[in-house]
């Protein structure tokens, strides 16, 4: 040990701490077995070292406050007892033990195949030698030193230095810490010598924003009552399965009093409720992954591995889920891995380098949301966005991943100038490297049972659904954005000029099983002056909701599973904003608590009727009865279920006049019953229909054997299902 080593650890930029603090034998050729116990704590007055049921004082020989003691053997498990104007305390040395990761976690990282790098990075309780504590562990290859911070050492950035291991990891067990110690990672660059202050990127817990603290947690300690949901979860094949969801803003789907944000334990109560009881499948829940800007949304992460503090902790979020779970809900989590923000206590150049993102801001930035993308070629990256995919699969029972900006990942000239992008070194504009990153990420995520990835992308890019192994993206869902501008472009005009748009309701269905497809109406929609879904139809208000009514019933009798975002059920007139509450109140009016009614019976409907969803992405679960009625705006189609019997049949007005005995083509002769119209008083609709329904008629239309004339009321959709009596005497399928 030299002068300048002890001047290095008081100043806080020793790279080997482990070099010089701690117990180290110093032999002499008069003692051969004589050791020193090297520690250095600024606040300490006066140190004395136990061995063996023995006090050594140690001497200071540094006004900074490190103290050195010599023992004439090795020291074994020693104890400090350090004085300081706060008292006396005896304590462990950190300094003291050993390693706690293996080399296996480290070689694995920097080959970027390790996908539970959260079993071994961030903050861990421990036990090493029979003694508690925390191990932390951080990536940052390019510092110069690295050291623990927080609470429990007065967020002195000296006193708790990292040791460096393979890799540029930096790892140091401090005993004596407990789940729930806030703490930072204090690193000096080897660039330039700069010290900063970075929030852990693998941490379990934050602290509420705007404070940024990382704060350490105990994820084991939850007892999980979900066995049942996760058995049958890991049986279910999501693609032929009903899926209707519900997307929920947690800080905006209602307001406490005082305008305070429920908590996960009490959305555990009223919102698992509310989507059970309205017959939703699944809730889609907006990024809960820790973000320090609320009006981002959640899409700007900053805690990869945290879920956001406002509403709780990691045991509350646990709660929330398993209550779902046990409620028959599954829960898809918004998953952001195509950018992060800049705030530099988080990811941006953690180490002083850019670790996290590209180098070069033509790969590096985004431009229209001021973020920075990931390196998606570099291996410990691609390490840390898997393993942050698997920990919400795994450490929280999640049930699948809705992938955001999938688009700007795919392509490197997105949203960007002539000259402001690189080409990739084929010469083309595809992110070669992030879609290689897809391809894992899936592959490594769907070997979680039942678990399901969903992709938000809204370009043309080929096989975004098909297995990697076809030569796709792997995703198990799209969101089809395509029929969602379309069917918007549509009901906003005039029923008098729908005949002129005919193709917005029939374009969808020439690409509608090239992919596996969500239908999305999603909270994208509802704000910036795009109007709420109410707010988008036209006509008087009876019109208006007639209008959503047969906007709806055609979305869940269109192939596709179904995503609707919370306040579009109540007709919520306003814009969605992330600073208010859902507008709970209009439900006291006829108009609102009648949609609400709507969907919760479609969903019923989609649920109860195994061709709403069993056939979903190949052309022989739907079949066009007619869609040239163009000058009256009406379409008509079947849905088939795997088996061909228990069809249905959807005819759809969608202007405003009545029209009797309009003649529809069915398969089969028999009875068919009314078994939806979206027109029906219970609905808010003027109640014009078939009384239960109608008999079939020998008169062959549409190419088919048989016809119903039926009444179709004013905008509206009405869905036939032949009895089952006649079902039954039709006996094979049709």
């Amino acid at each position: 040990m030299l002068p300048n080593d002890i001047d290095a650890i008081v100043e806080g930029r020793h790279g080997d701490a482990f070099r010089i603090l701690g117990p180290h034998a110093v032999p002499r050729d008069w003692q051969p077995d004589a050791w020193e116990v090297r520690v250095f704590n600024p606040l300490a007055s006066a140190i004395e070292v136990i061995v063996g049921g023995l006090r050594v004082p140690a001497e200071r020989v540094n006004s900074a406050g490190f103290f050195l003691a010599k023992v004439d053997r090795d020291p074994g498990a020693y104890r400090l007892v350090i004085e300081s104007g706060e008292g006396t305390v005896e304590v462990e040395d950190p300094y003291r033990f050993p390693m706690v990761l293996g080399s296996m976690p480290l070689h694995l990282n920097s080959e970027g195949t390790l996908y539970d790098a959260h079993e071994s990075l961030g903050a861990h309780p421990a036990v090493v030698d029979g003694v508690t504590g925390i191990n932390f562990a951080v990536w940052a290859p390019n510092a110069e030193s690295a050291a623990v911070t927080g609470d429990f050492n007065f967020w002195d950035d000296r006193t708790h230095p990292m040791r460096v291991r393979d890799g540029g990891i930096w790892e140091l067990f401090i005993p004596g810490l407990a789940p729930g110690v806030i703490y930072k990672y204090c690193i000096r660059s080897k660039v330039d010598g700069s010290k900063m202050l970075r929030a852990d990127p693998f941490a379990f817990a934050t602290e509420i924003p705007p404070q940024t603290g990382s704060k350490a947690w105990d994820l084991a300690r939850y007892e999980w009552h979900d066995g049942d949901w996760m058995e049958h979860r890991g049986k279910t094949d999501w693609q032929s399965a009903p899926m209707s969801v519900y997307e929920v803003h947690l800080g905006s789907w209602l307001r406490a009093e005082g305008h305070r944000f429920l908590t996960y334990r009490e959305l555990a109560d009223k919102l698992v409720a509310y989507v059970a009881g309205m017959g939703y499948t699944h809730i889609e829940l907006m990024p809960v992954l820790e973000h320090p800007f609320s009006g981002s949304w959640g899409y700007q992460v900053t805690g990869y591995f945290a879920p956001t503090s406002r509403f709780g902790t990691p045991d509350d979020f646990m709660y929330f889920i398993d209550r779902c779970h046990q409620a028959g809900i599954g829960v898809l989590l918004d998953w952001v891995p195509a950018h992060f923000p800049r705030d530099t206590w988080a990811l941006a150049r953690f180490d002083g380098t850019c670790l996290y993102e590209h180098e070069d801001p033509r790969q590096g930035e985004h431009r229209d949301w001021g973020t920075l993308i990931f390196n998606f070629g570099r291996n410990e990256v691609r390490s840390f966005l898997i393993s942050s995919a698997m920990f919400w699969l795994k450490k929280y029972h999640i049930d699948g991943l809705r992938v955001d900006a999938v688009a700007s990942m795919l392509y490197l000239d997105y949203s960007r100038e002539r000259g402001d992008w690189i080409p990739n070194r084929f010469g083309g504009r595809e992110n070669l490297e992030a879609i290689e990153f897809l391809k894992r990420f899936n592959e490594v995520v769907h070997t979680v049972p039942g678990a399901i990835t969903v992709a938000e992308e809204s370009t043309s890019f080929p096989g975004v659904t098909r297995p990697v192994y076809a030569g796709g993206l792997g995703f198990t869902f799209k969101w089809n954005m395509g029929w969602m501008h379309d069917m918007f472009n549509y009901f906003k005009q005039d029923p008098v000029y729908r005949k002129h748009y005919q193709q917005n309701l029939t374009f969808s269905l020439l690409y509608a099983f090239s992919e596996h497809y969500v239908l999305p109406i999603s909270h994208d929609e509802v704000v910036h002056g795009k109007a709420s879904l109410i707010g988008k139809m036209v006509g008087d208000e009876w019109q208006r909701f007639a209008n959503a009514r047969a906007f709806l019933s055609f979305m869940y009798g269109h192939p596709g599973k179904k995503l609707l975002f919370m306040g579009a059920e109540i007709g919520q007139y306003e814009e969605w904003s992330e600073e208010a509450s859902i507008r709970w109140d209009l439900l006291q009016y006829h108009f609102h608590r009648r949609l609400q009614d709507t969907v919760r019976a479609l969903n019923t409907l989609y649920r109860e009727e195994p061709a709403l969803y069993e056939v979903d992405s190949r052309y022989s679960g739907f079949e066009w009865i007619d869609f040239r009625d163009v000058e009256s705006s009406i379409i008509s189609f079947l849905r088939w279920p795997r088996e061909r019997r228990r069809f249905l049949v959807f005819v759809c007005n969608f202007t405003p006049v009545v029209r009797h005995r309009y003649r529809v083509g069915v398969p089969a002769e028999g009875f068919y019953e009314e078994i939806f119209n979206s027109d029906s008083a219970s609905f808010g609709g003027s109640n014009v229909g078939n009384f239960g329904g109608v008999h079939s008629e020998p008169v062959p239309d549409h190419a088919r054997p048989a016809s119903i004339a039926i009444t179709l009321p004013p905008l509206a959709v009405v869905v036939f299902r032949i009895s089952a009596r006649d079902l039954e005497s039709n006996g094979q399928e049709i």
